[in-house]
């Protein structure tokens, strides 16, 4: 059961490690100033911490929660939940082996590198590089990481609303918070609980929640679009299932083009250089896909910042 109590322990266990994480900046502006009628809209930037996304706090507790063994930490991932992994391992001397799909950008295979992991591209789509990790840890016995549906890992999402809560000196009326395989949305909701409204947000073209929610359980779904490095789960999580059930109000739907202009209005206007996953939040206020009351307060989570720049999508 992944509630404010195991988020409040894994906030405990990450402070054992002061040297890693960061605490990420809350930015706090007008709604009118990002064209919302809306109160105030919160800018969690989590897209500067370590490895350039939230999933260093998941991956760094389970690492800190589970014993490592000789051969090491190996994941499966579209890239972020790797290089949160991969800079983890490194920060506790540990090895790690990431197998990525084809799908995943170059600048995120050149970044494990970098941190030294050893990567293993293979498999047109998440799924398949997936089943290709699993069977690598069989033979191998290394400590296998989950990009989003582990407990530690949804857990260690999960101290980044604890850590904006204190940051803004409360919740805000509503966390918009985009959505992959669940692990984010899992940890948040698990931290909001009904204290304020969670509305998920997903490309059209990777519905993973949204599937799930008409199909009344979690649902294979195609997945593909700008986002699909970050956001390409082909099925949402059994964790961010289960949580989602309880405390996520919506689940909403937006368009690559959308998702790419909120991306780059975020470097135009704020210089924010964010991934297109980072900018659900902004493309559903900015298209009505969500609209909020006029004094409400929005919470946007800028959750990473592994692409690259020269790209046109």
């Amino acid at each position: 059961m992944i509630n404010r109590a195991a988020i409040a322990a894994a906030r405990r266990q990450l402070a054992t490690q002061p040297d890693f994480l960061r605490t990420t900046p809350l930015m706090r502006v007008s709604g009118r100033s990002v064209g919302v009628d809306c109160g105030e809209v919160w800018l969690k930037l989590e897209h500067l911490q370590v490895g350039g996304s939230f999933k260093a706090r998941g991956m760094l507790y389970r690492l800190l929660a589970n014993p490592v063994p000789e051969s090491g930490v190996i994941i499966a991932s579209g890239g972020n939940a790797g290089i949160a992994v991969a800079a983890a391992a490194k920060a506790l001397g540990v090895r790690c082996e990431v197998f990525v799909p084809e799908v995943s950008p170059e600048a995120k295979r050149a970044r494990l590198r970098a941190l030294g992991a050893e990567v293993v591209v293979t498999g047109a789509a998440y799924s398949e590089a997936f089943e290709a990790c699993v069977a690598r840890q069989q033979a191998t016995g290394a400590l296998q990481a989950h990009a989003y549906d582990q407990p530690e890992v949804v857990a260690g999402a999960g101290t980044l609303a604890q850590e904006m809560e204190e940051q803004g000196g409360r919740l805000p009326d509503t966390l918009l918070v985009s959505v992959g395989g669940g692990g984010l949305i899992g940890g948040v909701a698990a931290w909001v609980e009904s204290r304020a409204q969670v509305v998920a947000l997903e490309p059209e073209s990777a519905p993973t929640l949204h599937a799930a929610r008409a199909a009344g359980q979690p649902v294979d779904v195609e997945v593909g679009g700008v986002a699909a490095d970050s956001l390409g789960a082909r099925r949402i999580g059994a964790i961010g299932w289960e949580v989602s059930q309880r405390h996520v109000h919506d689940a909403l739907l937006l368009p690559d083009g959308a998702i790419r202009a909120a991306q780059l209005w975020l470097w135009k206007e704020l210089k924010l250089a964010v991934e297109p996953a980072a900018a659900l939040g902004l493309a559903a206020l900015q298209t009505g896909a969500y609209r909020p009351e006029p004094q409400e307060t929005v919470a946007l989570i800028l959750c990473g910042a592994n692409f690259d720049p020269a790209s046109p999508a």
